[in-house]
């Protein structure tokens, strides 16, 4: 029903930024709350931000919070990831989410949420 599309990855040097950003289709973009989560080789995936479905509540991973921002624009079905400050240890493929819901919640736990992005490549040189 929903398709989800990540963008934005690269490489970056330490203390470096970027911005990731995914674009939804197929689905009432506004009904979703969307999350963005991360998974390096050998670990298992990682919680790193949330949103609900209007942008009015946002939660973060302790490790990224202060240096991360999660945002959306309703207008242009998309969600994004402002990412400063990078660090090597953020080196992931990082994936966008989308949680159907009918309130104002948000969920931190990746098997709450129903469609799930291809993925983009992040990494932080030293």
């Amino acid at each position: 029903q929903v398709q989800l599309v990540e963008s934005g990855g690269g490489l970056v040097q330490a203390g470096g930024s970027l911005r990731l950003s995914c674009a939804a289709s197929g689905g009432t973009f506004s009904n979703y709350a969307m999350g963005w989560f991360r998974q390096a080789p050998g670990k298992e995936r990682e919680f790193v931000a949330a949103i609900n479905r209007s942008g009015g509540t946002t939660y973060y991973a302790d490790s990224v919070k202060g240096r991360f921002t999660i945002s959306r624009d309703n207008g242009k079905n998309t969600v994004y990831v402002q990412m400063n400050s990078l660090k090597p240890e953020d080196t992931a493929a990082y994936y966008c989410a989308a949680e159907r819901r009918t309130g104002w919640g948000v969920s931190r736990r990746s098997n709450e949420y129903d469609y799930w992005g291809q993925g983009t490549q992040l990494t932080v040189s030293s």
